[in-house]
C-alpha cells in the first residue's frame, strides 16, 4: 500500500507526519493507500516556496499565464479517462460521473482564462487640471484551497486555476480521503511548465487546516466542506486576517408541481436525488408536491428508484456507487432510523440494498421516507446520501415558506410548465442557485456557484466571473499630476 506524496516546489515528497489516513476503494471495501498528516513545519516550507514563487510569477506577462492555462487543458483533455478511473478508484462514483468531474474541472481552465481578462482596469483622464487616475487589480500572494472527497477534481479547479492565473501561487490540500485524483494532476501541473512552487500540494486532515489558516503569508483561503468546519475556517481565518469563501452544508428541497411533465423529468429528477449516491451539496434531499399529485409523484419515483443498479463504478452497468467510508454509509442509516422513529414512512429502505458482487463495499441503495414534515431530522439536516425525504405542501405558497425556512440556501428547483409559476418561485424562493426543470442547478464555469444563509460562508463566491477576479486581486488607484 503506497503513501500519497506531497507535491512541493516541484518534486513529490514523502510527508513525515506521524497521523495516518487510509484511502479506501469504497466498491471493494480495501485499503488502497494512505496519507500522513503534514507537519507544521513542512506546511510552512510549502507557504514559503509559494511565497518565494509568487514574486517572480506576477511578474510574467499575463498572456504568457494564459498560455500554461492552455497546455493544463490539453493535458487534463488527453488524460481525462484516466483521471476519471483515478476518481472511481478512489471516490466510488461511476466512471460517468468522473468524467463529468473532470470536464467540469476543464472548464473551469477555460473559464480562468477568459476571467483573466476582467484584470483589466480604468482610468480618467483630466479628473482635475493636470490630473489622472486610474484603477488597476493586483495579485496578493498565496492562496490556499481546501477541498472535500465528492468532487475531488473539480471543486479545487474552481479556484486555483483563476488564482494562479491572477498572478497568485496556491497551496492546495486536498481532501485526505480522495488525494490521488489531484496527487495525479499535479504531474499535468508539471508538463504544462508551472514554474516550480506556484502551484504546491500538501496532504493532511485538521491539523494542516489550522497550520494553513494560522501561517500569515497566506493571504485567503477558499474552502468548500460542511457547515460547522466552513464556519470554522471563516471565523478562524478571517481572525487572522485572510480572505475567505467557505462553501457550506446544503438541505436542496425539489417542488414538483401538479402541471409538471412528470414522464419527460423523472430521469432529471431521479438523477438529482441519487446522482453520485446523493454525496454532493446540489443534490435533491427533500421532494415537495401538492396532495392532488402526490401519489402519482411517489409512484413513478419509486418504481425509477427501484430499477438503479448498484455496482462498482467502471462497470458499464453501474448506475449508482457505494458511499465514501462505512461510518459515512452508517450515519446515513441513522438518518433513515431516525425518519422512521419520528413518524415517516419507509416506502423504500435502501438499508435492504448490498451489492452481492462486492459485499465489503460501502453501499446503500435509493431509499424514500414519506409523510416527513418540519423539525425531523431527515428534513432539516443535510444526509449527504441516497434519501428521498417526500414533504406535501398545501400549497405553492405553503412550499415556498417550508424551503425558506431551511437554514441552508445552496439550491432549489421546481418542475412545472408554468411560466407563472416557474417566474414566481425564481423570484421568491431564497437559495442562490435556481433550477427550472433542472434538478441539479450547477452554474457553467463563467457564473459563480451562490450559495445562501448556512451554506456559504464569505463575500465572494466560487467559480467564474467577477467574483473570482475581486477574490484573487486588490484594486489600487493611482492619482498622477504631470
Amino acid at each position: 500500500m503506497k503513501g500519497i506524496m506531497d507535491y512541493v516546489n516541484g518534486r513529490f515528497e514523502e510527508v513525515d507526519g506521524q497521523e495516518k489516513y487510509d484511502v479506501f476503494n469504497p466498491a471493494f471495501g480495501e485499503k488502497i493507500a494512505f496519507v500522513r498528516e503534514a507537519k507544521r513545519e513542512e506546511i510552512d516550507r510549502a507557504i514559503d516556496g509559494a511565497s518565494e514563487a509568487q514574486k517572480k510569477w506576477q511578474k510574467v506577462p499575463i498572456s504568457d499565464r494564459i498560455k500554461l492555462l492552455f497546455r493544463l487543458e490539453n493535458l487534463m483533455g488527453n488524460r481525462l479517462e484516466e483521471i476519471a478511473e483515478i476518481t472511481t478508484i478512489e471516490h466510488g462514483k461511476t466512471f460517468e460521473e468522473s468524467k463529468g468531474d473532470v470536464i467540469r474541472a476543464i472548464q473551469n481552465v477555460e473559464s480562468a482564462a477568459a476571467s483573466s481578462y476582467q484584470i483589466m482596469g480604468r482610468n480618467n483622464k483630466q479628473i482635475a487640471t493636470g490630473i489622472d487616475e486610474e484603477l488597476v487589480r493586483v495579485p496578493l500572494g498565496v492562496f490556499a484551497v481546501i477541498s472535500p472527497f465528492n468532487f475531488p477534481v473539480m471543486i479545487p479547479f474552481w479556484f486555483f486555476p483563476y488564482a494562479v492565473t491572477l498572478g497568485n501561487s496556491v497551496v492546495i490540500k486536498p481532501s485526505e480521503k480522495t488525494p490521488m485524483s489531484m496527487n495525479m494532476i499535479m504531474n499535468l501541473v508539471k508538463e504544462a511548465g508551472y514554474p516550480d512552487g506556484v502551484i504546491q500540494l500538501v496532504n493532511g486532515g485538521k491539523e494542516a487546516v489550522d497550520y494553513i489558516l494560522e501561517n500569515r503569508k497566506i493571504a485567503g483561503v477558499s474552502f468548500v466542506g460542511s457547515t460547522p468546519v466552513a464556519e470554522y475556517v471563516y471565523r478562524k481565518g478571517t481572525s487572522n486576517r485572510k480572505r475567505v469563501q467557505g462553501g457550506a452544508s446544503a438541505k436542496n428541497y425539489i417542488l414538483v408541481m401538479p402541471d409538471a411533465d412528470l414522464d419527460g423529468s423523472i430521469n432529471n429528477i431521479i438523477g438529482s436525488f441519487y446522482g453520485n449516491a446523493g454525496e454532493r451539496c446540489l443534490a435533491g434531499s427533500v421532494l415537495v408536491t401538492l396532495p392532488e399529485n402526490h401519489d402519482r409523484v411517489m409512484n413513478v419515483f419509486k418504481k425509477r428508484a427501484e430499477e438503479l443498479k448498484l455496482g462498482y463504478g467502471m462497470e458499464e452497468t453501474t448506475d449508482m456507487g457505494p458511499l465514501i467510508r462505512r461510518d459515512h454509509m452508517e450515519r446515513v442509516e441513522m438518518y433513515i432510523d431516525s425518519g422512521l422513529r419520528e413518524g415517516g414512512k419507509i416506502v423504500l429502505d435502501g438499508r435492504n440494498s448490498r451489492c452481492s458482487k462486492y459485499p465489503k463495499g460501502f453501499f446503500l441503495g435509493p431509499t424514500i421516507i414519506d409523510g416527513v414534515s418540519e423539525g425531523m431530522k431527515v428534513m432539516s439536516e443535510e444526509i449527504f446520501g441516497p434519501v428521498a425525504s417526500f414533504y406535501s405542501a398545501d400549497s405553492f405558497e405553503d412550499a415556498l415558506e417550508v424551503i425558506n425556512r431551511s437554514r441552508y440556501g445552496n439550491a432549489s428547483s421546481i418542475y412545472t410548465t408554468s411560466g407563472q409559476y416557474a417566474k414566481r418561485f425564481s423570484e421568491m424562493v431564497d437559495t442562490g442557485n435556481i433550477g427550472i426543470n433542472v434538478g441539479v442547478a450547477a452554474p457553467i464555469a463563467f457564473y459563480p456557484f451562490s450559495g445562501m444563509k448556512d451554506s456559504f460562508f464569505g463575500d465572494l463566491h466560487p467559480q467564474g466571473g467577477d467574483d473570482s477576479v475581486l477574490f484573487f486581486t486588490e484594486r489600487k488607484v493611482i492619482i498622477s499630476k504631470w
